[in-house]
This record gives C-alpha cells, sequence and structure tokens, in this order.
C-alpha cells in the first residue's frame, strides 16, 4: 500500500507525495475547507455530522453497486433540507462523511492539490445535504 504525505506548496496549495497524510492531518483539512464556506452554508450545516473514514465498508460499496473503495471519495446519508418536516419523526442525524484513502489517491492521480480535493467533495456531500442532485451540481460547476 502506498503511503501519501502533504507538501505545501507556496501559492498551489497542498499537494500529495510518497509519504503518509495522517488521520489529524487529513481532518484538520477538512475542517478547514468547512470553515472556508460562507457563514450562510455553515449555519445551514447545524446539525449534520461531518466525519471522516480511510475508506467506506464493504457494505455500504455493496449497497451502491461499486466494488472498488479507491472510487468512493465522500457520502451523504440522510434526508435533505428540501424533504425535511416539522411533521418527521427525529432518527439518526443526517452525516457527510469524507473518505481519506480514495481522496489521497485521487489527489495523488490527478495532482490536484490535496486541499482542494478535499474542497471539492465536501461541498459536493453538503449538496446532497441541500437538497442538489448529482446532475444540479454538475450543472452548477460547468455554468
Amino acid at each position: 500500500r502506498m503511503a501519501l504525505v502533504l507538501l505545501a506548496s507556496a501559492g498551489f496549495g497542498l499537494r500529495c507525495l510518497n509519504l503518509r497524510v495522517s488521520e489529524q492531518d487529513f481532518e484538520k483539512l477538512v475542517e478547514s475547507a468547512f470553515e472556508e464556506l460562507p457563514e450562510i452554508y455553515r449555519e445551514a450545516c447545524h446539525g449534520l455530522a461531518i466525519r471522516t473514514e480511510p475508506q467506506a465498508s464493504k457494505e455500504v460499496l455493496e449497497g451502491l453497486g461499486i466494488s472498488d473503495p479507491i472510487e468512493l471519495l465522500g457520502l451523504y446519508h440522510g434526508v435533505s433540507l428540501t424533504k425535511k418536516s416539522n411533521f418527521m419523526v427525529p432518527g439518526l442525524p443526517d452525516e457527510v462523511i469524507i473518505y481519506r484513502d480514495p481522496i489521497i489517491a485521487y489527489s495523488h492521480r490527478t495532482g490536484e492539490p490535496l486541499s482542494d480535493t478535499v474542497r471539492h467533495v465536501l461541498i459536493h456531500e453538503i449538496g446532497h445535504h441541500f437538497g442538489f442532485s448529482d446532475a444540479d451540481m454538475e450543472r452548477i460547476e460547468n455554468d
């Protein structure tokens, strides 16, 4: 298994090289990406759990029909804000899961700064919380 590391590069963000990214460093990247969001969006995420995991579990991958764990960078699990109702029985909190190993591998493979990949995946998954579909977000990104 290849280990990767972060290298700060002036003006270019963080880049991956062949050493290791610690769980704590990765979580700091996710926290920073969240803190960079405009306050109105952070406030709309009240009650949304955001956490990191090394990669998706076998059960999650099977449920989504994905065979390679490196293919899944993040996941939103919950009821989007557009579908919530005051009459809903509260259940588990909505959550965004950011998968460390696949994101590091993607960033390494593409040469995209790790911080940019983390920010993109986090915003994408939060977009699902706001009720956007993958197609909606693709249109927004391409405009």
